[in-house]
């Protein structure tokens, strides 16, 4: 029997697939220590989305729960984190210094591997951040990234296409300890895994370590990694209840059932597991389980979106309170995969992708280019695996004014004086802060949000049931049940009928539930006909957001296309202009402010 070893993705990718990586470290260190005690002592313990999303949602240092999860897992435990290449651990590629300094701090805070790639699959993006990770004294796994293309593409993501990825790493002598095929989607056919790392394995020296990475997403999770197994890997990434199945990796036990009877087994002690699972399912029970996250989703070859984005941007969307934008968002994504030249969607172009497809939905198809979006088709992500729809560039060049580049990524970078250890320096210093090492890669991982966490004003976006609220949503609807006035209405609109029903806090309009708030209009308020319609312009907002910033102030004169403030939504800052010249009479919110599509944010006059 060949013992097949497997990586528990629980605590990273895990949290990332299903909670969109909001999960605080106290509760979930207890699994940790049941998942040693159950002898797994290969951890996937932070990197990737579960850096920034501790700064972003949990007011949380990453370096901290780096040193929690050592101190948990035990000196000897093999604790894994995921790096982007140039981009290290955030959506923005760095400098070379940054670069560097992610790898020296988290050998400092305890890891022993990163798992190292870029979602171009350009391979000059890995050679210096692999020669570091190996400089700092960690183990590197280098990466080819997979996904199945939209049926009717091609051009790339055969197993051709792989073995040419792979061929340039070895030609580029990047040093590494294991190699990893990773498919944050899913969607590689089984068949495409199989022939793939069999030509992997022809191609590399003798007795080199090949890691095969892929999600449920799909449906094809327990196929694929039997397919890679059958080719010659030597490893597979599992994960444990409640995150596993559906967006994230099939589960240990599962795995264990589907290679009974085969040549092939888990060195596990399966009843030992079992307990630790019960473990983490009672340290998550709190938490928000998104109904996405559980399920085979069909339409995922037609819009290869990575379980550890699908959930991150359904939490988004449901903080935006547009949630039901969700399946024209994903059915978008087909012609954004398309037309952007075929990187991988794995983070952060994953993430690039979506945000497009956000755009098309809700300013119509190619009206507005998402800024990340637009630069990875002009290149300074990298280079695609086939050319982007010239359409699209001439698009990206117009809406941000940039030309398309060749140039390496990091040569870009070295030259941005906005980008690097000094540059970020000087933003520590003018808010006052230590430039500590881990200061400095916060700061340039993180930015303006960095800034507020280390300044002791992040906010908090763990999402987590609330049972007084349930207990209120419960009394509400008693009240509405047992009012004199009906709670379900039918309004004609425009000769239309609409259903309309309300409970409590909650209003249901023809099958859609809103959250809202009502109150008594006040006697003093003035009425719309009183005011005069030319007195002043309204701006309101294109679409949900948060308040990130404040460009104008009441007295300044603008003029039309000039920024006021600037929304963030879906991680992305939208400038909201002035739609005539004038000056501005009002803000009507302050940073932070949550506001719907369409609510006022100003007043012209």
């Amino acid at each position: 029997m060949k013992k097949i070893r497997f990586m528990c993705t629980a605590f990273r990718d895990g949290f990332q697939s299903v909670y969109g990586a909001r999960v605080f470290t106290k509760d979930f260190l207890p699994a940790v220590e049941a998942a040693r005690d159950a002898g797994i002592d290969w951890l996937e313990a932070g990197g990737g989305a579960r850096f920034q999303s501790l700064y972003f949602y949990c007011n949380e240092d990453a370096f901290d729960m780096m040193d929690a999860f050592r101190a948990t897992a035990g000196p000897d435990a093999n604790l894994q984190t995921l790096a982007r290449g140039v981009n290290v651990v955030g959506l923005d590629s760095q400098s070379s210094d940054i670069v560097k300094l992610h790898a020296d701090l988290f050998k400092k805070h305890g890891m022993t591997t990163i798992r190292n790639f870029d979602a171009l699959n350009d391979v000059n993006n890995l050679v210096y951040s692999g020669q570091c990770i190996v400089d700092a004294g960690l183990k590197h796994q280098v990466c080819v990234t997979l996904m199945e293309l939209p049926p009717g593409c091609t051009g790339a993501h055969d197993a051709a296409f792989y073995a040419s990825t792979l061929q340039q790493i070895l030609d580029a002598e990047i040093p590494f300890d294991a190699v990893c095929f990773k498919d944050a989607s899913g969607t590689a056919v089984p068949s495409k895994v199989y022939e793939t790392i069999r030509a992997a394995r022809k191609m590399l020296p003798a007795g080199t370590f090949i890691h095969f990475h892929t999600h449920e997403t799909a449906g094809v999770s327990v196929l694929a990694n039997k397919a890679a197994i059958d080719a010659g890997a030597d490893a597979i990434d599992l994960s444990m209840a409640p995150c596993s199945g559906g967006t994230c990796q099939p589960d240990i036990l599962v795995m264990w059932h589907a290679l009974r009877g085969t040549e092939y087994e888990l060195d596990i002690d399966v009843e030992k597991v079992r307990e630790a699972e019960e473990v983490f399912k009672d340290c998550m029970k709190d938490y928000f389980l998104p109904p996405e996250a559980t399920a085979v989703e069909p339409l995922i070859p037609w819009s290869p979106m990575p379980g550890g984005a699908l959930t991150a941007n359904t939490q988004m969307l449901r903080d935006n309170g547009i949630m039901e934008k969700y399946p024209e968002i994903i059915l978008a994504m087909g012609d954004v995969v398309r037309k952007g030249g075929y990187g991988t969607s794995v983070t952060p172009v994953s993430q690039f992708y979506f945000q497009q497809a956000f755009n098309n939905v809700m300013f119509g198809p190619w009206k507005k280019i998402a800024e990340p979006y637009g630069k990875m088709v002009l290149g300074y992500f990298g280079k695609t695996p086939v050319p982007p729809d010239a359409d699209v560039i001439e698009l990206a060049k117009s809406q941000l004014k940039l030309e398309p580049t060749d140039r390496p990524v990091l040569e870009l970078n070295d030259a941005d004086p906005t980008k690097g250890i000094e540059a970020t320096k000087k933003v520590l210093k003018a808010e006052g802060l230590p430039t500590t090492d881990e200061n400095i890669f916060i700061a340039a991982a993180c930015k303006e949000k960095g800034i507020k966490f280390l300044k002791g004003e992040a906010e908090i976006g763990v999402r987590k049931i609330d049972k007084s609220v349930e207990k209120e949503a419960a009394s509400a609807a008693e009240s509405a049940r047992s009012a004199d006035t009906p709670a379900e209405y039918t309004v004609t609109v425009n000769g239309k009928e609409v259903f309309m029903a309300f409970e409590g806090n909650t209003a249901t309009v023809d099958g859609k539930v809103y959250r809202v708030e009502m109150r008594p209009r006040s006697s003093g308020s003035a009425s719309p006909a009183s005011e005069t319609p030319s007195a002043k312009i309204d701006v309101t907002a294109q679409m949900p957001g948060a308040v990130f910033k404040l460009v104008a102030n009441v007295g300044d004169q603008v003029r039309d296309g000039d920024t006021i403030l600037i929304l963030e939504a879906m991680k992305m800052e939208i400038e909201i202009a002035s739609p005539a010249d004038g000056m501005i009479d009002e803000i009507c919110v302050k940073v932070g402010d949550q506001v719907a599509g369409g609510q006022l944010l100003a007043r012209l006059k």
